[in-house]
């Protein structure tokens, strides 16, 4: 930057950080008067470090805003106890609106909770021994960790790392125990909390979110690519040799925005176990110091990644973890997706996964899994990045006894969906995200409905394609991976993307700027009928909308 260059305002999230860096705000004072019924803006942001969301039922508007909070969990790889599992449940049940939604980051969410159940809700998460620090904000969200046990025993060292990491990278301020464990407001004037500088992320955290993934080839089921920094297992005899680094992916985006786009990370190196919190907070003070802090839409680390260059990333991790990255050690990906049904893990207990609906588990669902939690308090409950739970550890007489409470309830622990909703994965959108312009989760379903029908027309019954949906582009369900993905633009309307691959290496591209829902048949019928008669002997759709369509198009 020349000298005469202006300098850039800082946002106004970027004052406030440094205004009250313990992100106390006014928010236990605000719940604490039962007058209030929601937070003002800036107790907005920083009720985000917290793990809540401010928003209002957008199904209601026309009879008046009613204000309503989603908080979610930090569960460190998706793994709960069985009991940690009932208290959410029952949570869901007492303060949410009965349902829990499984993020695609292996979290639950409660949605539609009002003003007086928060900061009981966010107590009872931190009583049953998990939290909500830092499942939001401009900070290390939740780490992701590989939820199937059938591969390798290397996945528990994988694991434990990923909760290491988790708790190195967490913020330290106190305010988080007085707002939610004893309800009191600090005093933001006093001088230890003006003055608070958090000893990992400073007095302003970062620029923005900040994402990390461990993933064990050849599985990439938490698309580990589209992650700030992921971390790609090297096992060789079911023992952890290191990791590959991977650094700036990220989904977000916006419409008509071209400075804006997903992009895949970069692999860099390799570096042994004993190096892992170095390299960490190594990647995570880059995104620190070198992020935008005048325009959240560029403040992503993939942005300084794109901008300065893999080199510079790799120096800079270097120079911070006080090591020299090895070259990658190879690796390939095969698939992303989940096993449902039973199975066997390599340390010979049983495993279940169990196929969630676009993530929300409700009505007999839900009452079933809470009954397997209350009878099986050995077992595990595993969430996954594709919005599904894994009942893990699970011996084979308590195998039987989750078969009968299932069956009881009418559930199926085999050919438990089609193929293509099992492959499929939604963002809430509507009625509960304020960024939402169209339906994601309520209208996926349908969608893929219609789909099926179409692809059984041509001959193609029981095809998997990865379709994936989001009622706006910040690509909170992952879509610029799928191999066809409808991106909200407004009511009915939705941008599809094409050409994205099985193993989550590739993005795909724009196609269709706007498709009304119904003229889904229309313009998908065709396209089907071509990939029918054309795909070479076991070709994906992905990949073959790659190799013809795409490029006759020249998109």
């Amino acid at each position: 930057m020349s000298a005469d260059a202006p300098v850039k305002k800082l946002t106004h999230n970027e004052e406030i950080k440094a205004a009250i860096p313990t992100l106390a705000g006014a928010i236990a004072a605000t719940f604490n008067n039962p007058a209030n019924d929601h937070f003002s803006d800036d107790d907005n942001q920083f009720l985000k470090f917290h793990g809540s969301y401010q928003q209002d039922d957008r199904d209601l508007r026309k009879t008046g805003k009613k204000y309503i909070m989603m908080i979610r969990g930090r569960i460190p790889g998706g793994v709960m106890t069985a009991k940690q599992y009932g208290v959410f449940d029952q949570l869901a049940t007492d303060y949410g609106n009965n349902t829990l939604r499984i993020t695609t980051r292996q979290s639950i969410q409660f949605h539609g909770v009002v003003m007086a159940g928060l900061q009981p809700l966010v107590k009872k998460i931190n009583e049953s021994l998990l939290s909500t620090l830092a499942a939001c904000g401009d900070v290390n969200r939740n780490v992701l960790a590989p939820a199937t046990p059938a591969y390798t025993k290397a996945r528990e060292e994988v694991y434990a790392d990923a909760h290491k990491v988790a708790m190195a990278l967490a913020p330290q301020t106190k305010a988080y125990h007085s707002i939610w464990i004893d309800g009191v407001q600090i005093d933001n004037d006093a001088a230890e909390n003006k003055n608070f500088v958090d000893p990992l992320y400073g007095k302003t955290y970062l620029p923005r979110k900040f994402k990390i993934a461990f993933v064990i080839p050849p599985v990439n089921d938490l698309d580990v690519y589209t992650n700030c920094l992921g971390f790609i297992a090297v096992v060789e005899n079911d023992k952890l040799i290191g990791y590959n680094l991977a650094v700036g992916g990220g989904m977000g985006r916006s419409h008509g925005n071209e400075a804006t786009y997903a992009r895949l990370a970069d692999v860099i190196g390799f570096f042994t176990p004993d190096k892992l919190v170095d390299v960490a907070k190594a990647v995570l003070t880059i995104h620190r110091d070198f992020g935008d802090r005048t325009d959240r839409k560029h403040a992503r680390l993939k942005y300084v990644v794109a901008e300065r260059g893999a080199k510079f990333i790799q120096a800079e991790v270097n120079q911070r973890a006080g090591i020299t990255l090895a070259p990658a050690k190879p690796y390939q990906f095969t698939t992303t997706s989940d096993l449902l049904g039973w199975r066997k893990a390599v340390d010979g207990s049983n495993f279940l996964g169990v196929f969630v609906e676009s993530g929300r588990v409700k009505g007999v669902q839900k009452k079933a899994l809470r009954e397997v939690a209350d009878k099986f308090p050995k077992i595990e409950f595993r969430l996954t990045a594709n919005q599904n739970v894994i009942l893990a550890n699970v011996s084979d007489a308590d195998k039987a006894g989750i078969n009968a409470v299932l069956t009881a309830h009418g559930l199926k622990t085999e050919n438990q969906t089609t193929v293509l909703h099992a492959a499929a994965m939604a963002c809430p959108s509507l009625p509960t995200c304020g960024l939402g312009l169209a339906e994601s989760e309520r209208m996926l379903p349908g969608f893929i409905d219609r789909i099926e029908k179409l692809l059984a027309e041509v001959g193609l019954a029981g095809e998997e394609i990865i379709i994936r949906s989001t009622g706006c582009p910040n690509g909170c369900a992952r879509p610029y991976m799928a191999e066809i993905a409808f991106v909200g633009k407004a009511p009915g309307r939705y941008q599809v993307w094409l050409g994205g691959d099985v193993a989550g290496t590739r993005l795909n591209k724009v196609w269709k700027d706007m498709l009304k829902e119904p003229e889904l048949e229309t313009e998908f019928r065709p396209v089907f009928a071509r990939f029918a008669q054309e795909r070479n002997a076991g070709e994906r759709f992905g990949d073959w909308c790659q190799r013809t369509l795409l490029k006759e198009q020249k998109i």
